[in-house]
């Protein structure tokens, strides 16, 4: 059905399709912003594939690609950024698509552009971690499948500030008297939250929490002493270097903060942490999009999450959020008693062309799945 839908709009308004370059930038960002995308600045949407380890080991890996009318107008576009993951002991090259977007009037196109995304020979696992309910249904067209592991569609969350958060609620919903409802409310939240905090709180003997604004070789060392302490399974790579590519900007910004759990032995464990606003909503938020620990550490979560918590309620953040944890990770975000929105749709599909590594990807066990995969904090 979609498939005639493109031949029938091809004949009255035929496109041509290429390969994105980096001087496309200015029309896709337009394109971006008209339906609502915000598009990242010049350097920092080059430096997706500029200083990205992953790409440089390719000498023509594609951007993405356009489509554009005959007077070349690009009126559809999607990214494709090249990631590090290993099976075991086997590498992966994973790709992400990102900001998939076609102008209202050629909308059909959406599948040929996905369809460039897909049939790329030299990639290993394909993954899309920010679906929409409307790309949702493009993504069973190509066969992708639901990640097994992780709740997709909601979202856990704590209140770190009480009022703002009460005002936001109810100016959404658009009750009258919202200033004094907004105060009972609030006074309400804040006496249900009080255990909440103090089962956050302990970090266990000899363990230092703290913030630090860069990736060092002490998270190297962890990398190494995490993948040999694990059993086999998938994941995306966690090396200094890729770390920084990824978080960069973000870091510059103060939209990420990475917090170490540390020991006489070096790292522990890290989570890392990005802001997720919603202007909409006026709503301020900081979302946990990873946690790593070494094995048996993973109860080191539970005051990297306070420690979180707690700057986020000292710079006036409205809420702390997690999304997509599974196995033992998740089982501590719900024993903290958080609140949970439902999402408009399932965020996380991945598929494979290799038969052996779709058969072992089944199974949930082999997944460690988090905002760091595919461009979910990128």
């Amino acid at each position: 059905m979609m498939a005639d839908t493109v031949l029938t709009a091809a004949k009255v308004a035929p496109l041509r399709f290429r390969e994105a370059t980096l001087e496309d930038y200015p029309q896709i960002a337009a394109l971006e912003s008209r339906y609502g995308l915000q598009p990242k600045g010049y350097e920092e949407w080059t430096h997706l594939w500029s200083h990205n380890p992953a790409y440089r080991q390719f000498s023509d890996w594609p951007i993405g690609w356009v489509c554009e009318t005959e007077d070349d107008e690009i009126v559809g576009c999607i990214g494709n950024i090249p990631l590090a993951y290993e099976f075991g002991n086997r590498p992966l090259i994973a790709a992400t698509s990102r900001a998939l977007v076609v102008d209202s009037r050629y909308r059909p196109y959406a599948f040929t552009l996905l369809s460039h995304f897909f049939n790329q020979g030299k990639v290993d696992l394909f993954l899309n971690t920010t679906v929409n309910a409307r790309a949702s249904t493009l993504q069973h067209a190509f066969r992708a499948l639901r990640v097994p592991a992780g709740t997709w569609d909601r979202a856990a969350f704590w209140i770190t500030n009480y009022r703002a958060f009460a005002a936001s609620l109810l100016a959404r919903k658009e009750v009258r008297g919202g200033a004094l409802l907004s105060y009972l409310l609030s006074s309400g939240l804040l006496l249900k939250d009080t255990l909440v905090r103090k089962a956050m709180r302990a970090a266990g003997k000899g363990i230092a929490i703290q913030f630090c604004d860069q990736f060092d070789d002490r998270f190297d060392v962890f990398w190494q002493r995490a993948r040999n302490g694990c059993s086999l399974g998938l994941r995306g790579t966690r090396s200094c270097a890729v770390l920084n590519w990824h978080f960069k900007d973000a870091l510059a910004t103060d939209r990420a903060w990475v917090l170490t759990a540390s020991d006489s032995r070096g790292l522990s464990a890290f989570g890392i942490f990005r802001r997720q606003d919603n202007p909409a909503f006026g709503l301020n938020r900081m979302r946990l999009v990873d946690f790593q620990a070494l094995s048996g550490r993973t109860e080191l979560l539970r005051p990297i999450l306070f420690a979180a918590w707690d700057r986020c309620r000292r710079d006036g953040l409205h809420m702390l959020e997690a999304v997509g944890f599974c196995g033992s990770k998740q089982e501590i975000i719900e024993n903290l008693s958080p609140y949970y929105r439902e999402l408009s749709s399932w965020r996380y599909f991945y598929k494979t062309n290799d038969q052996s590594l779709a058969a072992r990807l089944k199974d949930p066990q082999v997944w460690d799945t988090t905002c760091f995969d595919g461009d979910a904090s990128l």
